[in-house]
């Protein structure tokens, strides 16, 4: 699609196919195509010119899926990827509860549990963008099982650091961990090229469903632990448990399952070059027109909507990941609320999230991307300001218990799954049907890349100033975002058609 100023055509072979749409059996209705056929498909109005392709005993290559009538091509390959998707950020959320007590315990404060946070960031943004790459070169069966084994490794990491006893030893567990889940640009590759482009925000917003329930919902887990285990610890052999340990060998013990499902039920996929289509669509034309042109800075409008596209990943990222290195101990401070009673608030919110991003399909059929991501950000933004104003219980505060379910609920259960998933789904429609997945690596990097500046940047303040001023900067940089949105709705537009 838009090549212009980004990447020349050798350097990502083509995707696209060189019929129309609908797919075989899909809910948009085709004629009757020849069973176990595959077809070559692009978004198009369908006039039955499909191009048909015998069955092949070898793996097939994704240009070459036939989509089913969900509207996509694997649906087994793509629950296994919601799985792996869905053990990567429990790592994230069943730590979550326990994260703020293990740092103190070995001595830290609350800029060593912005680092600790936002190390396993690090992890991910320096593996994203390389795991992309082989996703493309390797295919997506080999970079998944060699991240899942990373993980694993890290999980019996995490699991030592309590004998340990170093906060170092912390932030490099971390690190492992964010190399081995560094997988979300991979995933995402894998999905938008096995689904049409018009059903495309639906099946990315299911994907997030289970990446955010992941993050969200899980920390119940964490919190149980914490309940059980509290101040015990028990020795099995080598293994020693404890509400730290415990945690991470349960992650472990997902990790395998993952592994499993990935070495015996996941078909490999490789890309394939098409024809070279011999005239452009007249919508491609306009597309095209549109993408070339050349912004103010010096690079085209396609660059620049993807570059924006970052950066809304970024603004939105890291609000939710200050909210997730500050969230248990402003409970705790502002509240007097204990981690396991925050973990299990946070979670109920996330349920919510996840129920939020299950409705995508019906939201995307009255409001645009666009929509929801402006609709998306307010929330979050009011949500976020709303806690500017209350001052800590050490001062005599006696904050409701209320007004921080409804501002949790306001981020996680509304504004930042919609508005940040709408994200996704543009960035996916504006890359178009080029292969993704070096793309969705670099998008993937931004968005981990504000999980480390944020988490850091909300530790050092609230040690140093206050956390109110913490929220007043997430607001703010949520307004200049929307902003920003609302000045480029039509290029956005056009450009994912």
């Amino acid at each position: 699609m838009l090549n212009a100023e980004l990447n020349t055509p050798d350097d990502f072979p083509a995707v696209d196919a060189t019929t129309t749409f609908p797919p075989v059996n899909s809910t948009y209705g085709s004629p009757k195509i020849q069973d176990g056929a595959y077809i070559q498909m692009e978004d198009g109005p369908g006039n039955g010119n499909q191009q048909q392709h015998p069955p092949r005993d070898y793996t097939h290559s994704i240009a070459e899926s036939a989509m089913t009538a969900e509207g996509i091509a694997d649906p087994s390959g793509f629950w296994i990827i919601c799985c792996v998707v869905l053990i990567g950020d429990m790592n994230r959320g069943v730590l979550f509860p326990i994260m703020w007590p293990l740092v103190k315990e070995l001595g830290g404060d609350s800029v060593w549990l912005g680092y600790a946070v936002g190390s396993f960031s690090f992890g991910r943004i320096i593996a994203s963008p390389s795991l992309g790459k082989w996703s493309i070169e390797k295919g997506y069966s080999t970079t998944l099982v060699m991240s899942m084994t990373i993980m694993l490794i890290g999980c019996f990491l995490f699991a030592q650091v309590s004998r340990v006893g170093s906060l170092y030893f912390l932030v490099f567990s971390q690190i492992v961990l964010g190399i081995g889940s560094a997988t979300l640009g991979v995933t995402r590759a894998y999905v938008a090229e096995i689904t049409a482009t018009r059903q495309r925000t639906t099946y990315i917003a299911w994907l997030t469903a289970v990446q955010y329930g992941g993050f969200t919902v899980t920390p119940i887990f964490g919190s149980l632990f914490s309940y059980l285990l509290q101040d015990n610890r028990y020795s099995v052999g080598f293994f020693v448990f404890d509400q730290y340990s415990a945690a991470a060998y349960f992650m472990a013990i997902l990790c395998f399952l993952a592994l499993f499902l990935l070495l015996t039920g996941f078909q490999a996929r490789y890309r394939t070059k098409p024809a070279v289509k011999s005239k452009k669509s007249q919508k491609r034309m306009e597309q095209d027109e549109v993408a070339n042109r050349v912004t103010f800075v010096g690079i085209t409008v396609y660059n620049a909507a993807l570059l924006g596209c970052m950066l809304l990943n970024v603004s939105t990222k890291g609000s939710i990941g200050s909210f997730e290195t500050m969230g248990i101990s402003f409970a705790e401070s502002h509240f007097g609320l204990q981690p396991a009673v925050a973990g299990i608030i946070v979670s109920i919110c996330g349920m919510v999230g996840v129920c939020s991003l299950l409705s995508m399909g019906f939201l995307g059929k009255i409001l645009t991307d666009i929509q929801m991501i402006i609709g998306g950000i307010i929330v979050c933004a009011v949500g976020i300001i709303s806690f500017a104003s209350l001052t800590s219980v050490e001062n005599g505060a006696d904050n409701s218990i209320v007004h921080y379910i409804i501002g949790i609920f306001m981020i996680y259960g509304i504004g930042y799954p919609i508005g940040h998933t709408a994200v996704i789904g543009l960035f996916s429609k504006v890359v178009g049907r080029r292969p993704q997945g070096t793309l969705q690596g670099w998008f993937a990097s931004a968005g981990s890349l504000a999980r480390i500046v944020f988490p850091v940047m909300s530790g050092y303040i609230a040690q140093y100033d206050d956390i109110t001023t913490v929220f007043i900067l997430l607001f703010v940089v949520l307004v200049i975002s929307n902003i920003f949105v609302a000045m480029s709705s039509k290029t956005l537009t056009a450009l994912s058609q």
